[in-house]
C-alpha cells in the first residue's frame, strides 16, 4: 500500500504542479519541438538537461555545450525538487544566457523553465516531448557503450 500510496502522490503533485503552470498568467513558458530546439542548439543555445544524473548518465542529447543539473531527485518516497536547482543554474548560467531545457518525456522541464522564467531568465525555452522526442525523431544521442 505505501508504494502505490507514493506512486499517486508523485502523480497527483506533477498534475497539481501542471495545472498551476498551465493557469499562471505570469509565467510565459515557451515550448519548442525538438527539431527547432536542434536548431537553436547548433546557432548557440545551450542545452540545459534537468534529469537526474542516472537518466543523464543512461544518455543524452549529443550536443555542445549541455548541462545537467537535475530538477527533481528520485528517493525512496517518490520524486521531490532539488531545493538548489535555481541556485546552481544561476551558477553555471547568466540570466542572459539563450537556454533550451529538456527532460525525459517534457513534465520537469516544463515546470524547470516556468522556475527559470519566473526567476528572471531572459530567453528560456522548453523542449515538448524531451529527452524521448528527441530520440524519437532520429536525432543523435549519447549513450554509454554496454558493458561486455
Amino acid at each position: 500500500m505505501g508504494v502505490l500510496w507514493a506512486v499517486f502522490r508523485c502523480r497527483f503533485q506533477f498534475l497539481l504542479l501542471f495545472l498551476l503552470l498551465s493557469c499562471s498568467s505570469a509565467t510565459e513558458v515557451v515550448t519548442i519541438d525538438v527539431h527547432a530546439a536542434k536548431d537553436l542548439i547548433n546557432s548557440g543555445y545551450r542545452y540545459l538537461d534537468v534529469r537526474t544524473v542516472e537518466e543523464f548518465k543512461k544518455g543524452h542529447a549529443d550536443v555542445e555545450n549541455i548541462l545537467n543539473i537535475p530538477y527533481l531527485f528520485t528517493t525512496p518516497e517518490g520524486r521531490v525538487k532539488n531545493p538548489e536547482f535555481l541556485e546552481q543554474v544561476q551558477f553555471a548560467c547568466s540570466k542572459e544566457d539563450h537556454l533550451i531545457v529538456g527532460c525525459q518525456s517534457g513534465v520537469r522541464s516544463l515546470a524547470a523553465t516556468s522556475v527559470l522564467v519566473s526567476a528572471g531568465f531572459k530567453d528560456v525555452k522548453d523542449i515538448g516531448g524531451g529527452y524521448l522526442a528527441w530520440v524519437q525523431n532520429g536525432l543523435v544521442a549519447t549513450k554509454p557503450k554496454e558493458e561486455l
